[in-house]
């Protein structure tokens, strides 16, 4: 009887994410607007997954990646290290915007957020980064092995598994990449420093960026 389980979950994981992946493409690809009052939509908001808080007067740095990137992936010891190096003095937060151009971007945005809604979003943020060689460009459906993923951080699966068919949690991840679009992300990664646009040429970049703020 075990020998059907995990065949049948893969294939039902493999029904939901399309679902999510069409209800996330109309949602990403409705026109971007700004709040109500005509302001661009803040950097931090109050679901952004913080990595560090650095507390009151820490420089506030955000990223807006995809776990499909390949410069997010290459950049992803540097931003370890940098959380490191400057522990303490920074409130580091991650923000989610999927290009559609990337087959697996949106099912791995899912499957962290839905292991966020049981607290170790940084887990799941882990293991995918750290295994994105393996799954990255693929062009079927990696939600099996995200599903993997959520079972060896720990996670309740049957709690993980509703998450993910939940569209409040496609929802959640549209919701960053309407803000990304409007506040002028169109690659990953896409940094924010105290609410700065930041372009990118090198790593270092960031941290002059950081300790120009530091300094101030």
């Amino acid at each position: 009887m075990k020998s059907h389980v995990k065949p049948l979950v893969a294939t039902a994981a493999v029904l939901v994410v399309f679902v999510l992946a069409a209800a996330i493409w109309v949602m990403v690809n409705r026109p971007a607007a700004a709040d109500v009052s005509g302001d661009p939509p803040p950097t931090v908001r109050a679901d952004s997954h913080v990595l560090d808080d650095g507390g009151e007067g820490a420089v506030v740095v955000v990223e807006f990646l995809d776990f499909e990137c390949e410069a997010c992936g290459a950049g992803y010891p540097f931003v370890e290290q940098l959380r490191e190096e400057y522990a303490g003095q920074i409130t580091y937060l991650v923000r989610y915007f999927p290009l559609p151009g990337h087959f697996n971007s949106t099912n791995a945005a899912v499957a962290a957020e839905a292991a966020a809604r049981q607290g170790k979003f940084e887990e799941m943020y882990h293991s995918l980064f750290r295994s994105q060689a393996d799954w990255g460009e693929a062009q079927e459906s990696q939600a099996a092995l995200f599903r993997s993923f959520a079972e060896d951080i720990g996670l309740d699966m049957p709690t993980y598994d509703e998450d993910v068919a939940d569209p409040e949690t496609a929802a959640r991840v549209g919701s960053d990449f309407a803000d990304g679009q409007v506040l002028g992300v169109s690659s990953t990664p896409t940094f924010f420093v105290n609410d700065r646009p930041l372009e990118l040429t090198s790593w270092a970049d960031l941290t002059d960026a950081i300790d120009a703020e530091l300094a101030r």
